[in-house]
Parts: C-alpha cells; sequence; structure tokens
C-alpha cells in the first residue's frame, strides 16, 4: 500500500503517539499508522481541497473513523492535540516557514527535497537533535528522512552537509554529484576542490561511522 519513502517515515514513528501528518494528499499514511495500530488517533492536513476529497475517499474506503482532516496552510487552526508531527515531500524554504512558531512537538519527522544541510541546521538552532536519518531509494531518486527530537546537539561539519544515515550508496551518490560539480568549475578555472569533497572521499574509504 505504502511506497518505500512512506514505509519509512511510518518506521520512525512511536507507538500509541498521536502524529499529525502535514500535507497529508491522499492521507495513504496516516491510514497505514492506523490500519496498523501504530497509533490510536491522527490529524491530518493539507491545504488541497481535491487532495482531501480523494483523502476522505480513502478513509471512507478502508472504514476507518479516527482521522481527522483539517484544510489548512500548515498548522494554522489545528489544535495542539498530537506528540508527533510529520513534514514530507516538500522542499526545505516551505517546511521552515511551517515549523517558524515555539509551539512545536518534542518529536518531528521530515523529508526535504532539497537543502537538507540548512534544514539540519535551522533544526539544531531550534533545539532539536537529530535521533535517526534514513536514506530510501526509490523511482531512481534517494529520500532523506530524519527524526528529531529536543535536545542540544553539536552537529559536525560532515553531518551537516550529508547527514547521519551512514548509507555508504548515498554517499558514493553525493561523492558522485560533488565530483562532478567539482571537474565543471575546475575547467571553467574557478574550481577548488571542496573540503566537503574530501572530507566524503574519506568517509567512503573508510567506512567510518559518523
Amino acid at each position: 500500500m505504502l511506497n518505500k519513502r512512506l514505509t519509512a517515515i511510518a518506521s520512525l514513528v512511536t507507538k500509541d503517539s498521536i502524529v499529525l501528518d502535514v500535507g497529508t494528499d491522499h492521507a495513504l499514511l496516516p491510514i497505514y499508522l492506523i490500519k496498523n495500530k501504530i497509533c490510536q488517533k491522527v490529524l491530518a492536513s493539507d491545504i488541497s481541497p481535491k487532495a482531501l476529497e480523494n483523502a476522505k475517499a480513502n478513509i471512507k474506503k478502508y472504514n476507518i473513523t479516527n482521522i481527522t482532516l483539517y484544510e489548512t496552510d500548515g498548522l494554522k487552526d489545528i489544535p495542539k492535540k498530537y506528540d508527533t508531527l510529520i513534514i514530507s515531500g516538500m522542499g526545505t524554504s516551505t517546511i521552515l516557514s511551517i515549523l517558524a512558531t515555539d509551539d512545536l512537538p518534542n518529536t518531528i519527522i521530515l523529508s526535504s527535497n532539497n537543502d537538507l544541510e540548512l534544514l539540519r541546521v535551522t533544526m539544531n538552532k531550534k533545539g532539536y537533535k537529530i535521533t535517526k536519518e534514513l536514506v530510501v531509494y526509490e523511482k531512481n531518486k534517494y529520500y532523506d528522512i530524519i527524526l528529531y527530537e529536543k535536545g542540544k546537539e553539536r552537529l559536525t561539519k560532515f553531518v551537516k552537509e550529508f547527514g547521519k544515515s551512514n548509507d555508504l550508496d548515498y554517499y558514493n551518490h553525493l561523492y558522485k554529484l560533488e565530483k562532478k560539480i567539482y571537474e565543471v568549475a575546475n575547467k571553467a578555472k574557478k574550481g577548488k576542490l571542496k573540503h566537503s569533497l574530501k572530507r566524503l572521499g574519506k568517509a567512503i574509504e573508510k567506512r567510518k561511522d559518523y
């Protein structure tokens, strides 16, 4: 029923937590959480009326009554009756705009499409630590999923740039991208080998945990 990315997100949800799924689309993740008895109750929001109509149809199809839907932008007008917040399938700037409030739960699960370093650094400044980070490869694309919990943490330069997944296939993918950017810039006589490329190369060679 679920794709790999949503299944990975669901694996990070603590049993019996109350979840708010922002940008729920067809409500597939909330339905999965209820059907598999991971959660007893789920809140789900989306800004798209059409998406919520599809969500309602899916909820009815599976005869589920304990999913509450909200047509709203981000967290607006949603009662604080949840302890876990999930935001996936959006860019970092959109995610951070949603999180631009001090009234956030202890647990947040994020999967951004871009600017992961900015996401990690900003969440760290907001007082959240990375508890776990997963990488899923699906449809020729890597998806990074981060479980945050309130707490202090000193992020190394490596973790800021490349995360904590320790997924060597993902690291190799990032290395090739970084190297390609360097080679193009070097041909234009304005490129320098980035320290990040060196760090990533050493991590791959040593298969070292960060």
